[in-house]
């Protein structure tokens, strides 16, 4: 399900890949690029060690809900991933 990447996360840190945003609304309508929201969900890429006194509880793979505002952005080999905090996950799916 999840596909090996290059970087590895240090500590409670985690590589989500985000969900494509909606472009159709359920009643068929074509939302425009500019009008789209940031999604809120993705999946787990990578996980750190986590914290010697806190063992991390994601795993790759699991399919995740975090804050809208929640990671930073980064490209690696051409994809677009979030690195955050096992902290900034709201729920796993």
């Amino acid at each position: 399900m999840a596909k090996k990447i290059s970087i590895t996360p240090l500590h409670d840190r985690v590589v989500v890949k985000a969900a494509e945003p909606e472009t159709k609304s359920s009643g068929g309508i074509i939302i425009p690029d500019t009008a789209t929201e940031k999604p809120q969900q993705g999946i787990v890429m990578a996980v750190g060690a986590g914290k010697p006194e806190e063992p991390m509880t994601v795993k790759a793979g699991n399919k995740v809900l975090y804050g809208k505002y929640a990671g930073t952005e980064i490209t690696v080999d051409g994809a677009d991933y979030l690195i955050m905090r096992e902290s900034d996950i709201l729920a796993v799916v």
